[in-house]
């Protein structure tokens, strides 16, 4: 007992000593901004008078607010990489959103008096655009590229006696983007306080280069900014416990290099993403100075010729989507619930890999893609030097390209998910010799800051840089689209295989249905709506099979990353010279983060571990009664069979004949009566495995409310998003209400915002009303900072009224 007591008393000293010795302070700077859009002068002075600006919190995008309008940052353009002969007017490319513009930030903070000789670093993780930061009424430095992270040394403008100001200037140019780019600081802003003698910003690199069984080494390099000092690196597991360390007090060039064994490791995988923590301790004269914490993950990445890619000696297949930064009614600003439930979503899609296009991620996806067992491709560039757009990055390009990939690779490379690089998408650079040297100078710069990963190009121009040499520069040859040419591909470059790096392209409206169902490139109807049997596609793009059977039969595929995972606000083709479409048709899940159809044949393919078995189209159809109607069946079983009101349409089972039925089942010639339509799925040996069955919903009754999470979270972000659909009385969904509802939130909560995934509405989503569309929408409602009862109230007219109690903690 008394042994006891003393190893008690033992750890609470040094609990007690770690606590007070802990010098490095990290300072969200979040709550209290003051914001006001316009070219305001001498706004960056310490006494500038900002008491009628508006209050805000950081992350924040200005613009989501809108309102939508036509004239804003109209194009009359002719965008070639899609085939286009001629400039035609685009009224929704960016999203038909206010971003355009200056504005400006305000926030006051204190520094304590026992910080005064420590060193103070200021990190902006992303800020729309062109920032200009201003400390104490001077100005400390600027940035161009508004998706890098980039950080300032303020030590010296920074006082302790009273508080100091910060002011951030930031400037939007039109024609400058090819898609909704958000406005204002969308991501984090931290102060980070630290003494002199600490390791660097983004100063730990940590690898595995070589793991076994038995062990893996784990290489640490920490840049300090002291060479006298000595540091000490403790490797935890994920309970805690200390499974390895090494003192070091020998840097070179204020550089460290350990190398330390890792018994018995667990590796980070899809399916066990197991995270590992470094916690690095600076010492001086025995005093600790500085201590900083790196998650890692123990794992090993391959990519072999004529093999495909290995993770941890396994072939994977990237089966992944690209993923624009909006989270639809959030607009760009980063928010990490409404990130978890999109990765959520993919997971149970099955999809394992995300690829951040056309930008630098968020720290917070990076994050969680660790946690949840994501492969990530991290893309820093959507123009080199030849533009696009008249205002985009072809504008900075030679002055700041090696700046912002260093940034890129030092912010991220910790990060176990990251497998790849993307130095482009699509960049006209494509065409020449010149555009090869350039693709080598950034994968050269890529390498120098990280030899531990390969580098690619989303390349449309397939048979540009077969001929200039370009694609064959890259490690790693990402073709977008082109499925014609991926043999040809595969032959003439040296690498020895491909990735598909932008794939699909397949457009749809979630629950709309067109007629005659056929297979069409860039189909417009009068509703500026695509048709969800999923076999319309864009004048570059293919359907979801052309890449399946490339991806089945060639192990030299890499894999694919589909365009996209989730609509986004901007781009909406075929539909961009129609107003008012102003998000796109691309995504397996709508704005809202609502499924289309297209999520379940993907899902069918991908997830092996669950069965899926789902029937389109809806099945009311007043006025339809007898005219063919095509039934579609995503499942991944072999064959099944079709009822009308219970009598069969025969067995339809897959088979090589074709693309589509080598991955759908398909009814045809269904002529259509209301009731019931009901399909059972057969297993190998022929017996009934699962069936499902729709109706034909009678009169709209009352709505239904499905959160995503009932707990959430009481710290002012977090976010619970309730499903709202329409029922008749005996509960049917009924599948094509455009009801207008109307929400209100009491308690300890707030209106978050709203959203039904149509891409023409002009509803603006911070108003507590919308209609709904295909009979569904989803409402976000935010937590405060007090724990409690959160209750939403959804009204409409005729409908009987829903609530639902969310809980805060």
């Amino acid at each position: 007992m008394k042994l006891k007591k003393q190893i008690l008393f033992i750890s609470s000293l040094l609990y007690i000593a770690t606590f007070f010795s802990q010098e490095r302070k990290v300072i969200l700077l979040e709550n209290n901004w003051k914001f006001k859009k316009g070219n305001l002068e001498n706004a960056h002075q310490i006494n500038y008078n900002d008491d009628n600006w508006q209050t805000v919190s950081i992350p924040h995008d200005w613009a989501i607010y809108g309102p939508f309008d036509k004239e804003i940052d109209k194009q009359v353009v002719k965008i070639t990489q899609n085939g286009e002969k001629k400039a035609t007017e685009k009224t929704g490319r960016t999203g038909a959103l206010p971003y355009i513009g200056e504005a400006w930030y305000r926030k006051n903070f204190t520094i304590d008096k026992k910080d005064a000789n420590k060193k103070i670093i200021l990190l902006f993780e992303g800020a729309m655009s062109q920032p200009k930061v201003f400390v104490n009424g001077k100005k400390v430095g600027e940035w161009n590229y508004g998706y890098n992270y980039f950080y300032f040394d303020i030590t010296l403008f920074i006082t302790t006696d009273s508080p100091n100001n910060l002011a951030v200037h930031l400037s939007n140019l039109g024609l400058s983007s090819r898609w909704y780019p958000g406005a204002g600081l969308y991501r984090k802003v931290q102060l980070i306080i630290k003494n002199k003698n600490s390791i660097l910003q983004w100063g730990t690199f940590i690898t595995t280069p070589k793991i076994t069984k038995n062990s893996a080494k784990v290489s640490i390099k920490t840049k300090v900014s002291n060479p006298n000092i000595t540091l000490e690196t403790q490797i935890k597991n994920a309970h805690g416990l200390v499974v390895a360390s090494l003192k070091s007090n020998t840097p070179f060039q204020n550089e460290f290099d350990q190398n330390i064994l890792v018994k018995s490791p667990i590796l980070w995988s899809i399916e066990n993403p197991y995270l590992y923590t470094a916690e690095t301790t600076v010492f001086l004269d025995g005093k600790i100075q500085d201590k900083k914490t790196t998650k890692f993950g123990i794992r090993s990445i391959a990519y072999k010729p004529q093999k495909g890619f290995f993770l941890n000696g396994k072939r994977t297949k990237f089966k992944g989507v690209c993923l624009h930064h909006d989270l639809g009614p959030l607009g760009t600003a980063v928010n990490k619930a409404a990130l978890k439930r999109q990765l959520k979503i993919l997971k149970d899609m099955g999809a394992n890999a995300i690829r951040s296009a056309h930008n630098m991620p968020s720290i917070e996806q990076l994050e969680l893609c660790d946690e949840m067992g994501f492969l990530f491709l991290a893309e820093s560039f959507d123009e080199w030097a030849k533009p696009k757009v008249k205002n985009g990055y072809n504008l900075y390009f030679d002055k700041d390209v090696e700046k912002d990939i260093v940034n890129l690779v030092h912010a991220t490379r910790n990060h176990p998910s990251i497998i790849m690089w993307s130095a482009g998408n699509e960049v006209p650079d494509q065409w020449g010799s010149l555009g090869a040297k350039r693709a080598k100078m950034i994968q050269d710069i890529f390498h120098r800051e990280d030899p531990t990963r390969p580098v690619t190009v989303g390349m449309d121009q397939v048979k540009a840089t077969m001929a200039s040499g370009f694609g064959a520069v890259l490690d790693i040859p990402g073709l977008n689209y082109r499925t014609h040419l991926y043999k040809e591909a595969y032959e003439k470059f040296p690498q020895g295989f491909i990735l598909g790096s932008e794939t699909a392209s397949t457009v749809s409206s979630r629950g709309i249905y067109k007629f005659p169902v056929e297979k069409a490139s860039m189909k417009q109807y009068d509703d500026f709506q695509s048709s969800s049997y999923d076999l319309e596609y864009c004048s570059w793009s293919n359907l979801p099979e052309d890449d399946f059977v490339l991806q089945d039969d060639y192990d030299w595929v890499l894999g694919e990353f589909v365009w996209t995972g989730f609509d986004y606000l901007g781009e909406p083709t075929p539909y961009d010279s129609f107003w008012p479409s102003r998000s796109s048709y691309f995504g397996i899940n709508d704005l809202a983060g609502l499924p289309k159809d297209r999520f379940f044949l993907y899902r069918s393919k991908w997830n092996t571990k669950d069965n899926t078995l789902h029937i389109l189209p809806h099945w009311n159809w007043k006025g339809r009664e007898g005219k063919k109607t095509p039934v579609f069946v995503y499942t991944n079983f072999d064959s099944a069979e079709l009822f009308v009101n219970g009598k069969s349409m025969g067995i339809q089972k897959k088979n090589n004949s074709s693309l589509l039925e080598r991955y759908r089942l398909m009814w045809m010639n269904v002529d259509y009566e209301p009731g019931s339509l009901k399909v059972v799925a057969y297993d190998k040996d022929g017996k009934p495995a699962q069936e499902k069955e729709i109706f034909t919903a009678g009169k709209p009754y009352k709505l239904v409310l499905d959160a995503d999470r009932k707990t959430i979270n009481a710290d002012g972000k977090d976010i619970s998003f309730v499903t709202v659909s329409v029922v008749d009385k005996k509960g049917i969904p009924y599948p094509t209400a455009t009801n207008q509802l109307n929400f209100k939130v009491t308690g300890n909560g707030t209106f978050k915002a709203v959203c039904n995934g149509d891409a023409t509405s002009l509803e603006l989503f911070h108003i507590p009303k919308m209609k709904l569309f295909s009979g569904k929408l989803v409402v976000l409602v935010q937590s405060d900072k007090n724990p409690g009862d959160i209750k939403l109230k959804v009204t409409g007219n005729s409908l009987k009224t829903a609530t639902i109690k969310i809980t805060s903690k």
